[in-house]
């Protein structure tokens, strides 16, 4: 991009950025609300409406946050070769709000009738539908919008880093009123009503997204504007083509999204793939420093998928532990379940500035950990979150509730591990990946993430059971349940920081000097 355009959006400038780094802000913040606001109801509402046993409803979860993870690397690909930016963020922000939108459909409440459960099957197929629609939405959206906020700097701008602060602070403050609003209204009002403010949300973010494209300057058009409306079958052109395919993709997306192994043994795949070819390349085409980085990075990224493994039992077990297990009463008034998670974004907003500080402190008194020593640590506060709750569950009352100060502590801890390692992983790859493979090393990073989201829904069924069985349990059969799958978490949590701990000594050298 010419100097000469950027010089044109330094004269459009709010509170010192450019207008278009808000224009992302809103877009991305009301995407994340409507995606949190969804995520946080899913496992309660098939639960308590559909009256799934709680392995399906943690299976279902898994398969479409796993896709959901999966798919913006394909939907990056498709962006940068063909739809570029702006096309992407609309086609999948139309996509979000009309999957938002069919899941405020409920069809009929779900009867016991015996030993047996009827379900509305036209209900849970509309149910499916919509989560198809918002994973391939999710993935044309995702990928581009950050992207779209770097274009939005010339290279060297030193305002580049406190405008993506401002951008991650749009995500997280989507995410936390989301928890709140939408678990509120869906647990109070209504299933529909907690999901049909998550598609109003997103229907904000597409309307600011496209209202707003005169302050991004071009950043966001295809490369190759003209090449999109060359006919390729018939009458129909290449853009077209595209969109049609992605929508003939929401059938296999539905077909998926029911059958979990599935998608585990394909997210599964195409990560060993990934990291195959990574070191295949660091063996065959780059020197002894880039081939040790390369090896610290793959070694990395597979200590995430423990890591977000123990930490997204957030949407499952945690919020059905939240939901049976918790003394959810404050001062008279009664905290919804769902509401919980938004304790995480809460506390990101307040101490992510503080870490920041931290590792710029210690840096400067050469005591910032390296690498791999901050993944320890936060594979280390994740276990720790998880033995809090066993300690809160040795304090438990005679009926068996905890008390809700031992949840609020866990997702402190667990917010702290993941400003540990979230942000100095993603930074990570690009700074040990050579430079004409970091989009592909990024993808590998997104694919074990949603990888880690299937193995969170499968070690989440520790602690499952089935509508007939939670009708006759009290809630202290529902404190051993969880108990048994606690202590499991906070075990292989210090056992992986124990082993990242004893590597980090070795991959310290394979990082040749960076930190």
């Amino acid at each position: 991009m010419t100097n000469e355009t950027f010089t044109q959006g330094a004269k459009d400038e709010l509170w010192g950025h450019p207008k278009g780094l808000y224009v992302c802000f809103f877009t991305e913040m009301w995407e994340r609300f409507s995606f949190y606001g969804m995520k946080a109801l899913l496992v309660l509402y098939l639960v308590k409406y559909h009256l799934f046993a709680d392995a399906n409803a943690n299976l279902v979860l898994g398969a479409y946050a796993g896709l959901a993870y999966s798919l913006p690397f394909l939907g990056g690909m498709i962006s940068d070769r063909y739809l570029g930016m702006r096309k992407s963020v609309i086609f999948g922000g139309s996509l979000l709000v009309i999957g938002h939108l069919l899941m405020a459909f409920e069809g009929e409440k779900a009867k016991m009738v015996g030993d047996s459960i009827s379900q509305d099957t036209t209900a849970l197929n509309v149910f499916y539908l919509a989560l198809a629609f918002i994973i391939v939405g999710i993935g044309y959206l995702k990928p581009n919008i950050s992207t779209i906020v770097g274009k939005l700097y010339s290279e060297g701008d030193p305002r580049r880093d406190s405008g993506f602060t401002i951008f991650y602070m749009g995500i997280n403050l989507g995410s936390f009123v989301a928890a709140l609003l939408c678990g509120w209204l869906g647990e109070t009002y209504g299933w529909k009503y907690g999901f049909g403010a998550a598609g109003i949300g997103m229907l904000f973010g597409l309307v600011t997204f496209i209202k707003g494209q005169k302050f991004l300057y071009g950043h966001a058009e295809p490369k190759n504007p003209e090449a999109l409306k060359q006919k390729v079958l018939g009458p129909i052109s290449k853009e077209l083509l595209i969109y049609i395919l992605s929508l003939m993709s929401l059938g296999l997306i539905w077909f998926m999204v029911q059958r979990e192994h599935i998608v585990h043994y394909t997210t599964n795949g195409l990560l060993i793939i990934s990291i195959v070819a990574i070191m295949f390349y660091a063996f065959t085409k780059v020197d002894k420093t880039a081939r040790d980085r390369l090896i610290v990075l793959m070694v990395l990224i597979l200590s995430t998928v423990v890591f977000w493994a123990l930490f997204e039992q957030t949407a499952s077990s945690l919020t059905l532990f939240a939901d049976r297990v918790i003394d959810r009463n404050i001062f008279g008034f009664e905290v919804k379940a769902s509401q919980f998670q938004s304790l995480n974004a809460l506390f990101i907003i307040i101490f992510a500035p503080l870490f920041a500080w931290t590792w710029m402190k210690l840096d400067k008194m050469n005591m910032n950990p390296n690498i791999p020593l901050k993944f320890t640590l936060g594979l280390f506060f994740v276990a720790l979150g998880f033995g809090a709750l066993l300690l809160g569950a040795k304090m438990a009352d005679s009926a068996g509730h905890v008390a809700v100060i031992w949840l609020v502590l866990l997702y402190f801890l667990h917010t702290s591990g993941e400003l540990c390692l979230s942000p100095v992983g993603l930074s990570a790859v690009t700074k040990l990946s050579p430079q004409n493979i970091v989009g592909f090393s990024m993808g590998t990073w997104f694919l074990a993430t949603g990888l880690s989201e299937i193995l969170a829904a499968r070690i989440a069924n520790i602690a499952s059971v089935d509508a007939v069985e939670a009708a006759t349990m009290s809630v202290g059969d529902f404190l051993n349940k969880y108990t048994e799958l606690f202590a499991f978490l906070f075990e292989w949590g210090l056992v992986a920081a124990a082993v990242m701990f004893i590597l980090s000594f070795f991959l310290k050298k394979l990082m040749h000097g960076i930190k």
